[in-house]
């Protein structure tokens, strides 16, 4: 059986739902270590999953950007012995990742959907147009290194997964904050959202220039959806939104089970960023628009007239 890392580059109070998925693909590989980044106290008991090993930290938290992340990683590698070394497809997951690989003298392939017990891993490319499955062979001696992208395991399904256990043992490696390295002048908390990350959610509401300024409709659909809330970069660059919510090729690149357009024309700047969602629904008033051809449910209509009627029926079924 391979020895698996897994790499939180954060952990709270508990894990995110694309954390426990990423720990249930771990298990399927081999037996499971985990090394975290960025913490507070004591986060072992954020990992009470039956089956886990070591948990890896170094002396003091490390959070992104800083350097000294790879040498915690390298040296948890060694402790474990570490075969496959698994992260989930973020910018600060991938770029820790790719320069641990090159550290390793290894291999990283990213934002792969599956990996089976052959290495065989299935990944979308060309925007979602295509799946392929690669067989991967690392060289002797040297270990693997993906990235998964989240929402591709039901929740219900993970959770049958993860059985409840102990908390595991944490290990203080001897790694400390790099000097000289980047240096973090100052740090701005983002606004605590009830809504779910948007890399990480699995439903999606995402509005375009078709919005006229005016979120809250998709907003309120959003809550009542327990969704992640996106937007194009036309919104984003009109200040409509925060640039954080940014879908697309030079945005967020989202995989939700449900992704909800409306008043986006679709655009393959966009759509490189959510065509591999598990179903689309396209609002717009043009039924000429790009995204109506990827979409799997289209509403020709006008979103301020669609959504509120959307938002009734929902209100409606929950009683």
């Amino acid at each position: 059986m391979s020895n698996v890392l897994v790499f939180f580059d954060v952990l709270g109070d508990a894990l995110s739902p694309a954390q426990r998925e990423l720990i249930a693909q771990a298990q399927s590989l081999g037996e499971v270590h985990v090394a975290i980044g960025a913490y507070e106290g004591d986060p072992t008991p954020a990992l009470a999953i039956g089956g886990i090993g070591e948990v890896y930290l170094a002396e003091t938290s490390l959070p992104a950007p800083e350097v000294a992340v790879v040498d915690l990683l390298e040296t948890a590698v060694a402790e474990c012995g570490a075969e496959i070394i698994l992260g989930s497809a973020t910018a600060d997951i991938t770029d820790a990742l790719a320069r641990l690989a090159v550290r390793l003298d290894t291999g990283i392939i990213c934002g792969i959907a599956a990996l089976n017990g052959e290495l065989v891993a299935t990944k979308s490319e060309l925007a979602g147009s295509y799946t392929t499955m690669s067989q991967l062979i690392p060289a002797p001696g040297r270990p693997l290194v993906a990235t998964f992208k989240p929402n591709n395991l039901d929740p219900e399904r993970v959770d049958a997964l993860l059985e409840a256990g102990d908390a595991p043992d944490g290990t203080v490696l001897p790694v400390r904050p790099s000097v000289g390295g980047v240096e973090i002048l100052e740090r701005t908390a983002l606004e605590v959202s009830a809504r779910p990350a948007l890399a990480e959610a699995r439903v999606v509401v995402a509005g375009g220039r078709g919005v006229e300024g005016d979120f809250t409709p998709l907003e309120e659909l959003a809550d009542e959806l327990g969704a992640g809330l996106g937007a194009s970069r036309a919104a984003t660059d009109a200040g409509w939104i925060e640039h954080a919510a940014q879908v697309g090729q030079t945005g967020v690149t989202v995989s939700p089970q449900l992704y909800i357009s409306a008043g986006i024309s679709g655009a393959i700047q966009q759509r490189a960023g959510m065509q591999t969602a598990g179903t689309i629904v396209a609002i717009n008033k043009d039924e000429d628009a790009p995204v109506f051809e990827i979409a799997d449910f289209g509403v020709v209509g006008d979103l301020h007239e669609v959504i509120p009627q959307m938002i009734e029926e929902l209100r409606r079924r929950k009683g």
